[in-house]
């Protein structure tokens, strides 16, 4: 009976652990999933403010 228990209570404990790795991983990955698009889109400003800040050669 005790070896029952304590196995569900360790199943309990190991989902709980899983749940909080698993959500810890994809907010790290969702930010750097942000972070590279961020990146992306400052690059893209950049070359389109570069463009319309330089004089125009007629």
């Amino acid at each position: 009976m005790s070896r029952t228990v304590w196995t569900v209570i360790g199943v309990i404990v190991a989902v709980l652990l899983a749940w909080f790795i698993v959500d810890v991983v994809f907010s790290v990955l969702w930010f750097i999933v942000k972070l590279a698009i961020v990146a992306v889109v400052a690059v893209v400003v950049f070359f389109v403010l570069r463009a319309l800040v330089r004089p125009s050669d007629d």
